[in-house]
């Protein structure tokens, strides 16, 4: 039996990579998915046409998350897709960006960066949390950089996914009394467009042959973390933040 049978579930950064297999296997639970992207469209229709022709449910919703407006129009979107009840939040949305050391970051980079990564995951779980009940799970995806502080001209990126981890471990205790958990995953190497664009190739060997296991992660092995953590699976799960990186590091 589908674990999220007739669920709903709101997957920010649906799209493309790890957002998209994320949603594919939320679908393949059961769950009614809504999937945000920003400028990948095409790729958001691709992640429609996957999970439809798998039997499962989906709406698109464009939408810039770093504003308000994007934020609301996510949410309207949402009740208008199905209904006034959300049972998962997956703040996937985030990114790099650019790598930049300290000097090189001017007010715009900052906000730009901070917007994407934190200030979308809070006020995306802002305007989601009141349709949200007794069981509802939020996911946030936060990373490796997060605890370690980042490779070169990261160190803006991993503080905002460091903010992630502390904003999850508040909101656990915060939402936990209307039974609603809410966890984090941090990964490490994993093959997206992510490190395609921002990791050379002799890097993310000499990483991926670092980690106990020997190799990058993929896409499938974190969106198989989430549809735990989203089911009834991890009921006794919240404030987490859950590392997906082979072995590399520890909490």
């Amino acid at each position: 039996m589908s674990k999220l049978k007739d669920k709903v579930a709101v997957v920010t950064g649906g799209a493309r990579d790890i957002g998209r297999s994320i949603s594919i296997e939320l679908a393949a639970e059961g769950a009614k998915v809504v999937i945000n992207y920003n400028s990948s469209a095409s790729k958001a229709e691709e992640t429609k046409k996957m999970i439809e022709d798998a039997g499962g449910s989906c709406t698109i919703v464009q939408a810039d998350l770093t504003t308000m407006a994007g934020v609301h129009k996510l949410k309207d979107a949402t009740v208008a897709a199905y209904g006034d009840e959300v049972h998962v939040l997956v703040n996937n949305t985030g990114g790099l960006v650019a790598r930049k050391k300290t000097e090189e970051v001017d007010e715009e980079f900052f906000d730009l960066l901070v917007n994407l990564n934190y200030k979308s995951t809070f006020f995306v779980t802002q305007a989601i949390r009141p349709l949200m009940g007794d069981g509802g799970s939020i996911i946030n995806l936060s990373s490796l950089a997060g605890r370690d502080g980042g490779g070169g001209g990261a160190t803006l990126y991993a503080a905002a996914k460091g903010a992630i981890m502390t904003l999850t471990r508040g909101w656990a205790k915060e939402f936990g009394p209307d039974g609603i958990r809410v966890n984090a995953v941090a990964p490490g190497m994993i093959a997206t467009k992510f490190h395609d664009d921002f990791t050379p190739d002799e890097v993310r060997t000499k990483v991926a042959g670092m980690a106990p296991l020997r190799r990058q992660g993929y896409a499938e092995d974190v969106a198989d973390l989430v549809v735990y953590l989203a089911t009834d699976k991890s009921a006794y799960i919240t404030g987490t933040n859950i590392d997906i990186n082979g072995g590399l590091a520890f909490s």
